[in-house]
């Protein structure tokens, strides 16, 4: 498959407050394959979300010093100049964050902001981006679009606001989406409902999809391939039924082998069904 995405030797280092200069990514590579979801997994502060924010071409030049490349469709994001990568965020890489209050205004009814990511984008008329939110609610499933539409991010649930988070990111079709933690703040039911409308939604689209997520059952129902990291740096990566039956390092053991109360048997299904499972 032809990388939509690829990163190489990416490093990220912070000025901290005693003005010295902390690593927190060192020399990554990877790529993301058309139609590829990679899986992303660490302990907090490793670097993931860093990572990710550097993919997005978030941070900010002042606090953080970006090296390597990060080549999206054949151009280099960290060349882009702010205007070339407002068209490419949201349009072509969009991000799913833990908390869907990073993505929502209080105090804007949420058809409207998903609207308004369509208006960014598009030259079409505010009735056209209005039926293009409603479209993308019922794609996320929230029924009835006109109740959702019209509602306060406070009038909806967590599980309610992480799909409208959702529908911001995938209402202009983009190519890769960034899911940072999507269901760390979900409660079983909702991660579990949400696993599975990502896993709809990326089969139906054929997106590609970096996943960041700590826990071994949603990587085991959505990525591909997997990515461990640790201390800014990338241990091991392949596949999920690979790293899980015989990881190289023992860290990547102790990760996807640590039990995270899921009552889901994702794991157990996947690796069991492998042919290579457990020789």
């Amino acid at each position: 498959m032809e990388d939509l995405l690829k990163v190489e030797g990416l490093h990220v280092s912070y000025l901290a407050r005693d003005h010295r200069s902390r690593v927190a990514v060192a020399g990554v590579s990877f790529s993301v394959a058309q139609g590829e979801v990679l899986g992303l997994m660490g302990e907090s502060g490793c670097g993931k979300s860093t990572l990710a924010l550097a993919t997005m071409g978030l941070l900010e030049n002042t606090r953080a010093k970006i090296s390597g490349s990060i080549i999206f469709r054949g151009a280099n994001l960290l060349n882009a100049s702010e205007r070339a990568l407002d068209t490419i965020r949201g349009a072509h890489i969009s991000m799913v964050h833990q908390e869907p209050g990073i993505a929502l205004c209080p105090v804007m009814r949420v058809g409207q902001q998903v609207a308004e990511v369509v208006r960014a984008h598009k030259n079409w008329s505010w009735e056209k981006c209005r039926e293009a939110a409603h479209a993308v609610l019922s794609r996320v499933g929230l029924e009835p679009t006109n109740r959702i539409f019209s509602a306060y991010p406070h009038q909806l649930s967590g599980g309610q606001l992480q799909r409208v988070a959702l529908a911001q990111a995938i209402v202009c079709d983009p190519e890769l989406i960034i899911a940072d933690e999507p269901t760390a703040s979900l409660d079983a039911r909702s991660r579990s409902e949400f696993i599975d409308l990502l896993r709809d939604l990326q089969q139906r689209s054929r997106m590609s999809m970096l996943l960041i997520s700590h826990t071994p059952e949603i990587q085991a129902s959505l990525a591909n391939r997997l990515m461990v990291m640790r201390d800014g740096r990338i241990v091991e990566q392949g596949a999920f039924e690979e790293l899980y039956s015989t990881p190289s390092d023992a860290y990547t053991r102790s990760l996807l082998h640590r039990r995270s109360g899921l009552e889901e048997p994702a794991v157990e299904e996947r690796v069991l069904a492998h042919p290579q499972a457990g020789r």
